[in-house]
This record gives structure tokens, C-alpha cells and sequence, in this order.
């Protein structure tokens, strides 16, 4: 039977289960009353800093947010309508901003979200669209003249404060990632809770933080997690009062359950209506990993549960946008970056011997080669000294790379820790061979190497930049770098290479991994 180990210090009797205080007996077992206090006891604690403390203070931010949109599209509304010689254009610009406002309210985009996830660049840019379309009726029900065009200029400056706004609460403000954590009970059989343990604590992108576990059954964990207690194998009257009692030691305010063997449908069921009587939310982990939450779909029949997985874009809008703005930017950069280019090509080529440009054979999208153009970094002849330094490669992959590698000039370290030796890529770019965003582009030599798992890389034209360059670049394991490709050729989106190319910018200042 599962039971829960409170402090005793002074305990020295025998143990029931591995490391667990004596099994619940008759004499031992909680009454009626002291259950139902140990099951409110969570209550009361996320009151102060679990979901509902975040909510109050989540909630002060709200008018602040509600403001900025009405205020930034209302004041420039009415310059540009009072400008176009529009009659009563102050009311025509509080109309739009509350029907922005109420556009916004119906969508869901002020409601209560997970922690940093906040309405994406397209979804704002949808809910303009639908303004558009609310005020196009409102304009022909009460026979209004103003001009498409100009009422089309003035509601732009709402879509940019909205975007703005996305953007901001996007950053990593200290203030709101701390209050964005929810503190996580792992609740399963002990192979699930190491590996839910070990991912949730290898990545710093989400708000869940691991203070402690459950494991069913007497194996012992290897994770450095504190164990409060344990399940029984076989399902136990008092399984949620060994959980909610686990979550109150350790203030959880969310129970994470890895289902299995032990873990049964029918045992997760009752399990699950004990958390919830004794307030504790709770979150049961799926098989599924690598897929972004917004590719799944829940439904219901016959009483199953059921989870619909969106194919991953290769094509549609989203593709043809991504292919729009991978050309405009590129021939918009080149341009902008032509006196740079040519000052970096000088520094090249008076630096050491050789030309200014590196030409090297890779591999793009379906496993097809092109030649990428770099600012040359090393010693002219440095491909033939690559065997020489195989033994020194400090990555345990099949990608070379060396912290101090001979060959690399002075400017070129340089170059390479600013990222600046990347800019003629945007060439590549230009002609199609890469894209802004995505997988590093392999040699071919790697390719030969690669397996089934590592081939899916090539599924998309490599980018300039992509989740391995700002996650750490050569710092990270070769294992890394392929599981962070793979999530991004099956969950990218417009959104997505919008932020990497933000972050971007932060990565390249710090030059964390730039080698």
C-alpha cells in the first residue's frame, strides 16, 4: 500500500517499501478530518505562490496590456482620420479601439495562458484582419463615408502596438519568468520519472520546475530529486493522499503522472478525482515528444481521448511566405550590408593569403549539394591538415570542431566569434540554396555518416541561422544539436523564424559557442 513519508528524524524502526517510513496501518492510517485538512493544505499554499498567486498578479498586468492596445490604436486612429478631413473622427477613432479591444477579448487573446505564451505575430495579425472586417460592416450598416484607404492607414499603427506587445512580453523579463514557474510533483514508475525529471531539468525554456517525485514500486531513482514517498505497485485506497501529502511537503502546485504498467487507466482515473477533490491540478505526460502543443488537437469519441497531430508545413501560404521573405531579406541585407561585406573582404584579404571567399560543397534540402560561400576564417590549404587534427575533435558526432583550431586565422577568430564570416550566405539565400532560418548546412562527408533520424535534417533548406546557432552552437553535444533540428523541421512556423532571428541578435552579441 502507498503511503507518504513525513519528517521524523527520530524514526528508526523498519521500513516498508525502499526508503519509505512504515506502510499505513489501522492505527496509523489518517482519520476522516486529518485527510480532508491534508488535502486542503495544497489549497492554501498555492494561494500564496502557485496558479493562483500568478493569476492575481498576472491579472495587474492586464489593464496595462488592455490600454496600450486601445490607446495605440485609437490616438493615431484619430490624427490620421482628423488629418483626412473625416468628420467626427474622435468617435469613429473610440469606435475602432473598442472594437479592437473587444476583437482581441473575443479571440482569447487576454485570457489567462500558460506562462510565456503569449498570442503569436500571426494570430495579432488575424484578429487586425478581423477588425478589419467588423468595421467594413459597421461602416456600410451606418452608411459612413470615410475613405478604405485612410480608415486601412489609420487602424495600422494597433496592429504594430500589438505586435510590439507580443514581442515584449516574449523577452525574458527576471520578473516574469519567476513568476511563470510552476513548481511540479512527478508522479510514475521510476524509468518515466527520470526521463520526465531529466528533460524538464536539461532545458530552460518552460515554466516547470521539478521539486520532487512519487515513484511507484521500491526501484530506487538515480535523479537527484527529493522522493516524499511512494505508490504501492498495486493500485492503494490512499494513492492521492500519498500524492497530495508529497505536493503540501514540497509546496507543488501541479502533478505531473507519467502513465505505465502500474499506472493503469483505471488507477490514473481514481487518482486523478483525489487530486482534484484535494485541489491539486493535475497533468498526465504523453508518449508524444518533439511536437509544439500547437500541431495537437484534442477531441472525443466513444469515451476515448483522442490527440490530432497536424502535419508538419512544406507547403501552403506559411511556405510561400517563408520563401518571401527569405528573398526580400537576403537582397534587403546584402544591400544594407554591402560597405560592411566589402570592409570584412579587405580585412580578409590583407590578413593572411588567399582568397576573400571560402566556396564549400554542403548539403540542402533532400540531400542535394550546393556550394555555400563563407568569408574565408582559415589557412588556404586547411583542408588538407583535417586529418591531422581528427583526434582532436571535440565533438562526439560527426561534425568536426576544435576550441583552438590551428588553422583559423587571426581575423578569422574573430569573424568567426562575431558570426560576421556567415554574411555571404546571403547569396545562398538569394538564389534559394538556404533559407534565413533552419539546420545547420552539413558537409558531405557528415552526410555519409548520418542515419535515418539524422537524414530527417534535410527534410528543409538549411538557414542562416537556426535553434542550434542560438541554443549554444558547438557548445552543445551532437545529440543536442540533432534533437533541436528535428523539433525545428517539424514544428517550424513564420512565428517561429520570426523569434530565432530575434534571438539571434543575442546569441551573436554573446558568442557563447563561436568557434
Amino acid at each position: 500500500m502507498g503511503h507518504v513519508e513525513l519528517p521524523d528524524s527520530d524514526r528508526t524502526g523498519p521500513v516498508g517499501l525502499a526508503g519509505a517510513p512504515p506502510p499505513r496501518t489501522a492505527s496509523n492510517r489518517p482519520r476522516n478530518k486529518e485527510l480532508n485538512d491534508l488535502r486542503r493544505a495544497p489549497t492554501v499554499q498555492r494561494e500564496r505562490s502557485g496558479p493562483a498567486a500568478t493569476k492575481r498578479r498576472t491579472g495587474r498586468c492586464l489593464p496595462v496590456v488592455i490600454g496600450a492596445e486601445l490607446v495605440g490604436l485609437g490616438i493615431p486612429a484619430w490624427l490620421v482620420l482628423g488629418a483626412g478631413g473625416q468628420s467626427r473622427a474622435a468617435v469613429a477613432a473610440a469606435v475602432a479601439a473598442l472594437a479592437w479591444s473587444g476583437v482581441r477579448a473575443a479571440r482569447g487573446r487576454y485570457a489567462d495562458r500558460p506562462p510565456g505564451d503569449p498570442p503569436g505575430v500571426l494570430s495579432t495579425t488575424g484578429d487586425w484582419l478581423l477588425l478589419i472586417g467588423v468595421l467594413a460592416v459597421l461602416r456600410t450598416m451606418t452608411g459612413d463615408s470615410a475613405d478604405p484607404a485612410t480608415a486601412v492607414v489609420a487602424l495600422l499603427p494597433g496592429l504594430l502596438v500589438g505586435i510590439a506587445i507580443w514581442g515584449v512580453r516574449r523577452l525574458p523579463w527576471p520578473g516574469w519568468q519567476q513568476r511563470a514557474v510552476r513548481r511540479v510533483l512527478v508522479v510514475g514508475e521510476a524509468p518515466g520519472v527520470e526521463r520526465a525529471v531529466q528533460l524538464l531539468g536539461s532545458r530552460a525554456d518552460h515554466p516547470y520546475s521539478v521539486v520532487a517525485a512519487i515513484p511507484v514500486g521500491t526501484t530506487p531513482l538515480e535523479c537527484e530529486v527529493q522522493v516524499p514517498g511512494r505508490l504501492a505497485p498495486a493500485p492503494a485506497d490512499d494513492d492521492a493522499s500519498t500524492v497530495l501529502g508529497g505536493a503540501f511537503a514540497h509546496d507543488a502546485d501541479l502533478a505531473l503522472v507519467v502513465p505505465g504498467p502500474q499506472l493503469s487507466e483505471e488507477r490514473l482515473r481514481r487518482l486523478s478525482w483525489g487530486l482534484h477533490d484535494g485541489g491539486l491540478p493535475l497533468s498526465v505526460l504523453s508518449e508524444l515528444s518533439g511536437i509544439a502543443a500547437g500541431r495537437v488537437r484534442p477531441s472525443a469519441a466513444a469515451g476515448l481521448t483522442l490527440l490530432h497531430i497536424a502535419p508538419p508545413l512544406r507547403r501552403g501560404p506559411q511556405m510561400a511566405l517563408k520563401a518571401v521573405v527569405d528573398r526580400t531579406g537576403a537582397a534587403l541585407g546584402l544591400l544594407v550590408l554591402a560597405p560592411l561585406l566589402l570592409l570584412i573582404g579587405a580585412a580578409v584579404r590583407l590578413g593572411s593569403n588567399g582568397p576573400v571567399f571560402h566556396r564549400q560543397i554542403r548539403h540542402g534540402q533532400h540531400n542535394r549539394p550546393f556550394t555555400m560561400w563563407k568569408f574565408r576564417t582559415m589557412v588556404v590549404d586547411a583542408e588538407s591538415h583535417r586529418a591531422q587534427l581528427a583526434m582532436a575533435n571535440e565533438n562526439d558526432g560527426p561534425m568536426f570542431k576544435m576550441r583552438r583550431d590551428p588553422r583559423v586565422t587571426g581575423i578569422g577568430r574573430l569573424l568567426r566569434r562575431t558570426s560576421l564570416d556567415e554574411l555571404p550566405q546571403l547569396l545562398n539565400v538569394l538564389r534559394g540554396d538556404m533559407s534565413l532560418v533552419g539546420p545547420r548546412p552539413p558537409l558531405p562527408d557528415e552526410v555519409s555518416r548520418y542515419d535515418e533520424r539524422e537524414l530527417r535534417r534535410l527534410a528543409v533548406r538549411p538557414g542562416l541561422t537556426g535553434l542550434w546557432q542560438v541554443s549554444g552552437r558547438s557548445d552543445l553535444s551532437w545529440q543536442e544539436t540533432v534533437s533541436l533540428d528535428l523539433w525545428y523541421v517539424d514544428n517550424w512556423s513564420v512565428a517561429t523564424d520570426m523569434g530565432l532571428m530575434a534571438r539571434t541578435l543575442r546569441a551573436v552579441t554573446d558568442g557563447r559557442g563561436a568557434y
